[in-house]
């Protein structure tokens, strides 16, 4: 882990601070494909309490977000039958910044460029606290998931797979 004075001021760190959201700083050296397994390592905690920040899209094109724990990875039928679409995938790395603001690997699902809608795993809402992307590579922020609840009122769904 990266120890660092210089925490990051990016849009999810601003967008915590204007709605008075509690959190922890996480630097760690970012590793390129290396994933939940690398960060969770990098801060000595499970995988399940990372969230993923993954940034998909219905048939039509239409950009949502998925917060999944780090050990799971989603049911794409699941979780289209859920919001009620057709289909549901990842987009491209370029419409994924294009939509957040955000490179894949430091997506947040906090201060995003354009207002998406949010999706969360149930049980997320189950773990004290988790660790989640503060809007760069290399960078979490610990946050209580309640505090998600009330500043992005996700819908909740139940679509993770063990992998």
């Amino acid at each position: 882990m990266r120890h660092e004075t210089n925490i990051p001021e990016t849009p999810a760190t601003k967008f915590l601070h204007k709605h008075g959201v509690a959190h922890s700083n996480h630097l760690y050296e970012y590793e390129e494909h290396g994933g939940t397994g690398v960060s969770a390592r990098e801060l000595n905690v499970p995988e399940h309490a990372v969230v993923k920040t993954l940034v998909m899209e219905d048939e039509t094109g239409k950009p949502l977000i998925v917060l999944m724990h780090g050990d799971r990875k989603v049911s794409t039928k699941e979780l289209a039958r859920q919001i009620g679409v057709k289909k549901v995938g990842p987009c491209k790395p370029e419409d994924a910044l294009r939509h957040t603001g955000y490179m894949v690997g430091g997506c947040s699902p906090f201060g995003t460029k354009k207002a998406l809608p949010v999706h969360m795993e149930k049980t997320i809402l189950d773990l004290p606290l988790i660790y989640i992307n503060g809007g760069r590579r290399g960078y979490l922020v610990g946050v209580h998931p309640h505090d998600i609840l009330r500043v992005l009122q996700p819908k909740i769904v139940e679509c993770g797979l063990k992998e």
